[in-house]
This record gives structure tokens, sequence and C-alpha cells, in this order.
């Protein structure tokens, strides 16, 4: 089991997080503001109010709201994963042009 050791909130709905074998890394839960569970944190001064429960090894909030460790760190894993497209062009989320070289083969086929 992975063991949260510290966290930091942001008002972008970004959580940072240390665990016990020195990953750290932040991970978006932003995306859980519409699950009724969570709704509080549409105050984003109720989502900053983070800590860490040393005896659960993990981040909690007042109403009772924790997450699995594991859980986190497999998502701070996967988003760390996609950093290597964090490229120009491959930026991910963001909607990507359509390469230059599309236009060329598309105008090649139709002459």
């Amino acid at each position: 089991m992975h063991r949260v050791t510290e966290c930091k909130a942001s008002r972008d709905y970004r959580l940072w997080l240390r665990f016990d074998d020195g990953l750290e890394g932040s991970v978006f839960l932003g995306n859980l503001l519409e699950v009724s569970a969570f709704s509080a944190w549409r105050d984003v001064d109720q989502f900053c109010r983070v800590a860490v429960d040393q005896k659960a090894a993990t981040v909690v909030w007042d109403g009772g709201i924790q997450f699995d460790p594991d859980i986190l760190y497999q998502d701070l894993l996967s988003s760390r994963a996609g950093r290597e497209f964090d490229r120009p062009g491959l930026v991910p989320g963001v909607e990507c042009p359509v390469p230059v070289w599309t236009d060329f083969v598309f105008r090649s086929f139709n002459s």
C-alpha cells in the first residue's frame, strides 16, 4: 500500500502529493465537481482544506471525503507518463491542429 506523506491543494483543483517512496506530483480533481459527493468543493476554499490523515496515510477533507492512496498513486503515475507527449503540438487535453502534411497528401491525391 502506498502512503501519502504530504499534500497541497491549489485553487485550480490540482492536488500536489508526495508518497512515502518519494514519488510526487499533481493530480487534477476538478472533474469531480459535478458529482454530488464533491459538491462542497465548488467552494474552492473547501477544496483547499485538505489534510493528510497520518493513520490512514491518505488525503482527507471535512465531511469525510478521502481517497484510496493507491488510486491516487496510479493516477499520478499515469499523468506523469503522459508528460512524454508535452511537446509543441502534443499537449494532452488540447485539440491538435491538423498537420500540414495532410493538406499535401489530400492535394496530391486530388490532382
